[in-house]
């Protein structure tokens, strides 16, 4: 379907997904979605990464930044809307998508160039891909940063996990498995992030950035994350977990609790395994890692509810199968780990 204006009937260009200029010695490139805050798909991640390919020998180039378009945030995530559609054949297959976004992933976390990333505002899934493996990573007191994907039935992924499993004390197992969401404080404390700004400052940011220098930007004061989290997370299992969170006394564990229980259980029992392997694996390993689980998990019935539940009927009441932690086959979830055919997302193949 064309857009059209209203006066003579002409078609309206298609706004670009990124808007990628050199700015100075700035390479900028801005995520242009803000209808969808800025949901990552095939075209955006392919126009992120030919900018990327241009600019890395262009000795113009001294910095790139990443950021986002519109007022709500840098990036919700993937467009789940579309990988959904590649379950039924009606759009790309949801594996080409991720194959595509890891290897900007990686590229990003590998580029030679220094790469700044604007985490303002929301700042979730795949947003977190983008900006969370750059070398300066900036949050403002807009940004909600988290990954949420066990409420849709898969594992956190973009190579999430290689910087959850770093995180300080079990943190980063309550992040992964509850899709928690973090502040610009709580970001930096988690290892997401290294820098906290007011969102006013951050055109004069990039003022500087067009100079081809990189400021030295505030860290915000230690912002620790409550003791029950190391206490309840350190448990063998999801159900472990569960157990401990619910007979905790201070009320956050019971809240976390109540969302952990909500969360599609092939799903979480996958991800604390994945999470525990992350921890002696490179980043490059845990993307592989992530096409791997993911890939499976998407052909799962759990995505398809997640989907439903979250995006489609938005009634937030998805039916899970299996319904309990104890009914999953842990077999089976192993076998999720087995390396696909796909060559896995490296620093490299350019184009």
């Amino acid at each position: 379907m064309s857009d059209r204006d209203g006066a003579g009937g002409t078609a309206t260009p298609a706004a670009p997904p990124v808007l990628a200029r050199v700015e100075g010695r700035l390479g900028h490139l801005t995520l242009n979605r803000p209808s969808r805050i800025n949901a990552l798909d095939i075209p955006t991640v392919r126009a992120v990464l030919q900018a990327l390919d241009a600019w890395e020998d262009d000795p113009t180039v001294a910095v790139v930044l990443v950021d986002g378009a519109g007022d709500r945030g840098l990036c919700a995530g993937g467009d789940l809307r579309a990988m959904a559609s590649g379950l039924s054949g009606d759009g790309p297959r949801a594996e080409d998508f991720l194959a595509v976004e890891y290897r900007m992933n990686a590229r990003l976390a590998h580029y030679r160039t220094p790469v700044v990333a604007f985490m303002d505002g929301i700042v979730l899934g795949g947003g977190v891909g983008i900006s969370a493996h750059c070398g300066v990573r900036v949050v403002t007191e807009r940004s909600v940063v988290g990954m949420p994907e066990t409420a849709i039935g898969i594992c956190p992924d973009v190579g999430s996990l290689h910087l959850l499993a770093r995180a300080p004390g079990r943190l980063g197992a309550h992040l992964a498995l509850t899709g928690a969401r973090l502040d610009g404080p709580g970001a930096v404390h988690a290892g997401l992030a290294d820098h906290l700004v007011t969102s006013g400052d951050l055109a004069s940011v990039t003022a500087r950035l067009r100079d081809g220098v990189v400021p030295e930007l505030p860290v915000p004061p230690p912002s620790p994350h409550p003791s029950w989290i190391d206490e309840c997370y350190a448990a063998d299992t999801v159900a472990g977990v569960l157990d401990r969170l619910r007979a905790h006394p201070d009320p956050a564990a019971a809240e976390a609790a109540r969302t952990l229980a909500a969360m599609s259980p092939t799903a979480c029992v996958a991800t604390l395994e994945a999470l525990r392997r992350a921890a002696t694996l490179t980043l490059d390993e845990v993307l592989a890692q992530d096409l791997a689980v993911c890939s499976r998990l998407f052909h799962e019935p759990d995505f398809a509810e997640g989907v439903r539940a979250v995006i489609v009927d938005k009634d937030r009441d998805p039916h899970w199968r299996p319904a309990t932690l104890d009914a999953v086959d842990r077999d089976r979830v192993l076998s999720f780990f087995d390396p696909v055919d796909a060559a896995a997302p490296g620093p490299a193949p350019r184009g």
